[in-house]
């Protein structure tokens, strides 16, 4: 049996040229290059590299690529409103996991 490569994905919204819309990341250790040896550790340094060093030459996100390249303080200003967005999304799940509790 092949063994496959673990999902990774986004829960909150992303603004990069290499995370497409519904949160999965185009990177190519997840994809074409999968091998088995790849750990844990191997992934998140590979997505942390990828979130400071885009590659718009690889796009998932077409917008967002072309913001990076053409205009710095437009991308940087997209993503600043996602990390807003993602902390309303972790306040509001811990609200609710605080009901149901």
């Amino acid at each position: 049996m092949e063994a496959k490569p673990p999902k990774v994905k986004f829960l909150t919204k992303m603004f990069h040229p290499n995370i497409y819309m519904d949160g999965n990341i185009c990177i190519d250790i997840l994809q074409k290059h999968w091998s088995p040896i790849y750990d844990i550790s191997a992934i998140l340094t590979s997505i942390q590299s990828l979130l400071s060093d885009p590659n718009p030459n690889s796009p998932a996100n077409q917008e967002a690529a072309l913001l990076f390249v053409e205009n710095r303080i437009e991308y940087n200003r997209r993503i600043k409103n996602c990390v807003k967005e993602s902390f309303n999304f972790i306040e509001q799940k811990a609200e609710e996991d605080a009901e149901k509790s």
